[in-house]
């Protein structure tokens, strides 16, 4: 099933449903046994997740995997550091923090995230929002070609979740294809443009928040309810 540029793909589906396994075989944690992936046309097959960086493909897990003590523009640059140019990041590796922080700030400022103001706070002094955010902007960042989100409002509170859905739109807005696993049906149906529901391990239906209703979405799931192929929505909404 194909993703495009500006759509959000919710993915839901009870638990073993297969929607975990799913997304680490996108993101590269995992190498699948079955099935193709493409990505821009050209079939890949990830064997890390940097490999599937290098192709553009962002992952925020539900662990965010940020550095606590490091503070916000380290943490955009984990794992990406820039060292300065010449023998001194050559050869003595010195990394280039102002650039980074330069940079850094540019990105949260493109993405229209206030909440940081000072790219130097350490990590572990913010809220769950603004590590969220932070794992975000890092995916937004790097992320070319599709950004993963999984489960990224689950441990956040009303307003800090009302926050991640609005980046969640803004990177739609400017192009970049987003996959956002939840549980949360509310948030899934105010962000997303089509509706993929797991069950058993396989796809059970492709739905939009237009033609079926949140009872429907949890009838599908256990079961209770099935779409036939005609009806279900496997092309974006245009």
């Amino acid at each position: 099933m194909p993703l495009f540029p500006g759509e959000v793909l919710a993915i839901v589906g009870d638990n073993g449903a297969g929607k975990s396994t799913l997304i680490k075989c996108f993101s590269g944690a995992h190498t699948p046994d079955a099935g193709e992936m493409f990505v821009s046309g050209e079939q890949v097959e990830f064997k890390s997740t940097s490999e599937a960086r290098r192709h553009g493909v962002e992952t925020v897990f539900q662990t965010l995997a940020v550095a606590p003590a490091l503070d916000i523009a380290s943490n955009l640059y984990l794992g990406r550091e820039v060292r300065k140019p010449g023998i001194a990041g050559k050869v003595f590796r010195t990394l280039d923090k102002k650039r980074m922080r330069r940079e850094a700030s540019e990105h949260l400022k493109n993405l229209g995230i206030s909440t940081l103001q000072n790219i130097t706070q350490a990590v572990e002094t913010l809220s769950g929002g603004q590590r969220q955010a932070v794992a975000v902007a890092r995916a937004a960042a790097f992320g070319s070609k599709v950004i993963i989100l999984d489960e990224p409002t689950a441990a956040l509170g009303v307003n800090e979740s009302a926050r991640v859905l609005k980046m969640i739109q803004d990177l739609r807005d400017r192009g970049i294809p987003v996959i956002l696993i939840s549980h949360n049906m509310p948030q899934v149906f105010e962000v997303a443009d089509r509706i993929q529901i797991a069950r058993l391990g396989k796809r059970a239906a492709v739905v939009t928040p237009q033609t079926h209703s949140m009872n429907d979405v949890v009838a599908i799931m256990t079961g209770a309810m099935t779409v036939p192929e005609e009806e279900q929505q496997l092309t974006p909404v245009r």
